[in-house]
């Protein structure tokens, strides 16, 4: 196991020690620890990347994402996992159906339905565009779990005088925890690092996301490797921390889910 995290680790040990060191100490010893230490280089990487504008793009995009597949995931896993029969099955496998076919089969229409839209360029094209493609992977998740939950917390809040609304959002969704940790941290990954989607929708404007941002900056910048690797410390960072946060949600969510 030692052998293993040593490995795993190694590619960021390499990029945090190239991030503090100057051009002549990479150049002299690439891979030892830097001495002294630079922090200029991040300094630096902020301002020639703009990485503050596209930090903001990927934080809007990303956040709002986040919400509306919550909401919809939940809601609707919630009524799939308890109509396991008739039009309940036969949506689910309709989901499934999403998680299995590839996005990049519907580009083309999708660019096409976003440009006629005039959301080509705006963070509502972006969303629209994660929703869809998130929602069949979260409901699965969400089903899985919500299916090992035991029915008698929703059916005594019904019994005491809720309606399924009230009963879902007071009783079902708190027991949701752990598996709305793991639908955030996957989801978020996903969408905070997707590199070819927002260069197809928001190539040129004002609004490009760090993957995109940092592709340009490390094409102006690659032969000043301290510079080019500060500027990826700074657009990994957000979502490692998110990550960290949430990462012992992860295990549970998927245990739970597979007991159902």
């Amino acid at each position: 196991m030692i052998a293993v995290a040593v490995v795993f680790l190694f590619p960021v040990y390499a990029l945090i020690t190239l991030a503090m060191k100057d051009p002549q100490q990479i150049s002299d010893s690439p891979l030892s620890l830097p001495s002294p230490p630079t922090f200029a280089n991040f300094g630096n990487a902020w301002s020639s990347a703009s990485l503050g504008p596209a930090l903001l793009s990927s934080t809007v995009i990303t956040a709002v994402s986040l919400l509306i597949l919550v909401v919809l995931g939940s809601t609707g896993a919630y009524y799939l996992a308890r109509r396991a029969r008739g039009i309940g099955y036969g949506l689910y496998i309709l989901f499934l159906l999403g998680i299995v076919l590839p996005f990049q089969l519907g580009m083309i229409p999708l660019y096409k339905l976003v440009d006629d839209l005039g959301w080509l360029g705006t963070y509502q094209g972006m969303v629209l565009f994660y929703t869809g493609i998130q929602l069949p992977f979260t409901v699965f998740l969400y089903t899985g779990f919500i299916r090992a939950l035991p029915q008698d917390y929703a059916q005594a809040a019904l019994i005491d005088g809720c309606n399924h609304r009230q009963a879902f959002a007071r009783i079902v969704f708190p027991l949701l925890r752990p598996i709305t940790g793991t639908v955030i941290i996957l989801n978020a990954v996903f969408i905070w690092n997707d590199f070819f989607t927002p260069l197809l929708y928001l190539g040129g404007s004002d609004k490009e996301t760090v993957p995109v941002g940092v592709f340009a900056f490390v094409g102006q910048y690659v032969s000043d490797y301290g510079l080019v690797f500060a500027g990826l410390v700074l657009a990994a960072l957000p979502i490692l921390v998110v990550f960290v946060v949430l990462q012992r949600y992860v295990i549970k969510g998927f245990a739970g889910g597979l007991k159902g």
